[in-house]
C-alpha cells in the first residue's frame, strides 16, 4: 500500500506501519485508524481496497505528512536562523537547542560520535 508517496511494509499491524510515515507516530496511528472504522489488529495486507482509499483520503486531506510537514520543519528552522535567535545560532552552530549541556553530552548534536569498541570486550573468533 502507497500512502503519501511512501510504501507502508504489508505484513505489520496497521498501526506499526502507518507509523512509517514522516509526521505520523503511534498515537496518531491509533486516532487515524479509529476515524476510518478500522481495526489496529488488522495487518496492512488484509486491507480491502476501500479502507486503503478511506485511510488515504484521511491522511491526505486531514494531516501533513513526509514533503510538506519536512518543507514547515525547515522553514520553520530557517527563520530562526534568519532572525539570528537564540535558538537560531544554536542551529547554525550545531549544538543543542533546547537547553541540553554540551560539557559531557550531546555528541550526537555535533557529530562526535565515538564508535571505539568497549574495553573488556573480546573477539568473536577468540578462544574462551
Amino acid at each position: 500500500m502507497r500512502v503519501a508517496g511512501i510504501n507502508i511494509p504489508k505484513e505489520k499491524k496497521a498501526v506499526v506501519s502507518l507509523a512509517y510515515l514522516y509526521g505520523i507516530g503511534p498515537t496518531l496511528s491509533k486516532k487515524i485508524l479509529k476515524q476510518a472504522g478500522i481495526s489496529e489488529d488488522i495487518r496492512v495486507k488484509d486491507f480491502t481496497r476501500e479502507q486503503e482509499d478511506k485511510l488515504r483520503a484521511i491522511i491526505e486531506k486531514g494531516y501533513k505528512v513526509e514533503g510538506d510537514l519536512r518543507q514547515e520543519v525547515g522553514g520553520n528552522v530557517k527563520r530562526l536562523k534568519d532572525i539570528k535567535c537564540y535558538r537560531g545560532i544554536r542551529h547554525m552552530k550545531h549544538l543543542p537547542t533546547r537547553g541540553q549541556t554540551t560539557k559531557r553530552n550531546s555528541r550526537t548534536v555535533r557529530g562526535n560520535t565515538r564508535k571505539t569498541m568497549a574495553s573488556g570486550k573480546k573477539l568473536a573468533n577468540q578462544k574462551t
